[in-house]
Parts: C-alpha cells; sequence; structure tokens
C-alpha cells in the first residue's frame, strides 16, 4: 500500500497477499522492498472450505509457524494430524517435516517459515 523513505511500510494483508499467492513478505519480493527478507517469509493464507494443499511437501529446509486465525484448518504430517478451531491455534514444525493442510471450514491463517529459500513453489493442481 504505502513505504515511505523512512523505512515504514504500511499495508493490508488480505490486498498485499493477492499478488503473491499470500506471501507478504520474503527473498520474491523485489530487492529495496522492506518486505524483501532473506530471513523469513510471512503468509497471510485464505482458504476457501475445502481447499487442501496441490501435495505434500518433501524435503523441507525450513522451519514454521502456523496460527488460525479464524475458521478450522487442519495440518497433515506423517503419522499424526493437528486440527486447529479456535482463533490463535498454532503449530511448529522443523525442517525435514513433510506436511499437508487442508481448510475443513473458510480459514485464514498466518503463516511464517525461516530461512526464506528460493525454489519452493508448489504447483496448482491440475
Amino acid at each position: 500500500m504505502e513505504s515511505d523513505d523512512q523505512g515504514v511500510y504500511v499495508g493490508r494483508a488480505a490486498a498485499d497477499a493477492a499478488g503473491d499467492r499470500g506471501w507478504l513478505l520474503g527473498h520474491f519480493k523485489p530487492p529495496g522492498d522492506l518486505r524483501h527478507s532473506e530471513d523469513v517469509e510471512i503468509k497471510w493464507g485464505v482458504h476457501p472450505k475445502g481447499e487442501r494443499r496441490a501435495r505434500w511437501t518433501s524435503g523441507e529446509k525450513r522451519t514454521a509457524l502456523l496460527v488460525l486465525i479464524s475458521g478450522r484448518f487442519r495440518l497433515e504430517f506423517p503419522g499424526r494430524d493437528v486440527l486447529l478451531t479456535e482463533p490463535g491455534d498454532y503449530v511448529v514444525w522443523g525442517r525435514g517435516v513433510d506436511h499437508s493442510w487442508q481448510a475443513e471450514e473458510e480459514s485464514v491463517v498466518m503463516t511464517v517459515r525461516w530461512p526464506s529459500i528460493p525454489g519452493y513453489a508448489v504447483e496448482a493442481a491440475g
């Protein structure tokens, strides 16, 4: 939305996230943009009921935190599912932990991953 020469960026997550599949901050933002970071990635994820990740991750090299803002959201890990049902419920998983997810209800989640590593993108199901 707005950046100034004093190092402050003011935005709106839903609007700003629309341009990068939900990602607000990370290596993929242009150099010089305050939202460019090689240390961390932040996503504002808005998921309609029934939406699933296109495929499981494999060989994850980052640590992640996912916080439920609203809705009902299931994370799937090998041998274990975690269901987030109350705003503020969260889960953290480490490097090497494969995962997938499904929105059981329309859901908004915030994901933080670190570090920000180029080359990770899930292709759309189709």
